[in-house]
């Protein structure tokens, strides 16, 4: 399993603008074709104006594949500009569970 972890830093004050768009529309879109959503947050303590969305992918070929179909919906494609504007940073991670995470979990 790998996890993207995507981190955008909005405009200050564009939080509730970003969680209203995605939440009436772009959330939607974003499901159907990545599948897992392991979190979606927004910081109120530390660096400020943030946004992270975690996806859980079967293998780095299964996000690639789930990214290109989401990029080509024309849905998607007609609900950026909702977001584009109000993101001034944007970084993606791809994470690897630990070998022993599982067992330290107990097993969950």
């Amino acid at each position: 399993m790998f996890y993207e972890i995507r981190t955008y830093r909005l405009k200050n004050g564009a939080i509730p603008g970003y969680l209203k768009a995605v939440g009436e529309e772009g959330i939607a879109i974003q499901k159907e074709h990545l599948g897992h959503l392991v979190g979606y947050y927004f910081s109120e303590i530390g660096p400020i104006n943030e946004i992270v969305h975690i996806w859980a992918f079967a293998s780095l070929d299964d996000r690639e594949a789930r990214r290109a179909r989401l990029a080509a919906d024309p849905r998607w494609q007609a609900f950026l500009p909702r977001i584009r504007d109000l993101i001034e940073l944007a970084e993606n991670k791809i994470m690897k569970p630990a070998p022993f995470l599982k067992e330290a979990l107990g097993g969950h």
